[in-house]
């Protein structure tokens, strides 16, 4: 049984011999140009030598810190494909709110008279911008500055000190409290 299988094996390369003698032509003419793929064969390997080496100097970052901080990435803004809340929350703190009354203490008197400022009790969650800015919008006056403290009862006091060219005595009498 061996020996029919062997020349079956044989059978397979001629017609691979076969088809050599119709390559021989082809090659005649590529020997003229044989240079210029030499050439070509040159030029691709110093391409992919350059492609995986690089083809610059490598410069390493001089590091001047023993921690590691990690680098700044982009960080794009959410785009949310709905909203999460129907309504937008309304802030609590308005200009009512944030002012509630007056002062009219023999020492917030003293003030009004002597420094140009008035004295208000304050809601306890506003800052000084929405002081001044309550402050503004409700008696029509520009504040220089805005000072506030916590007082022992758990009141916020705010002193508010006009400009020179407001006096502080009318702002009162228009508030009411004088």
């Amino acid at each position: 049984m061996a020996p029919k299988a062997a020349p079956a094996k044989k059978a397979a390369p001629a017609p691979a011999a076969a088809k050599a003698p119709a390559k021989a032509p082809a090659k005649a003419p590529a020997k003229k140009g044989k240079a210029a793929t030499d050439a070509a064969l040159k030029k691709a390997h110093a391409a992919k030598k350059a492609a995986l080496k690089g083809t610059g100097k490598v410069i390493r970052k001089v590091r001047t810190s023993t921690t590691f901080h990690r680098p700044k990435t982009l960080r794009l803004a959410r785009k949310p494909k709905y909203l999460r809340r129907s309504v937008p929350r309304v802030s609590g703190l308005d200009a009512y709110t944030v002012i509630r009354h007056p002062l009219n203490t023999e020492s917030a008197m003293k003030k009004i008279e002597d420094q140009n400022t008035l004295v208000f009790i304050c809601d306890v969650r506003a800052n000084k911008r929405q002081i001044k800015d309550a402050v503004k919008r409700l008696y029509d006056v520009a504040p220089i500055r805005v000072n506030t403290l916590i007082r022992p009862d758990g009141q916020k006091k705010a002193y508010v000190k006009l400009p020179a060219d407001v006096e502080a005595l009318d702002i009162a009498g228009k508030i009411g409290f004088i």
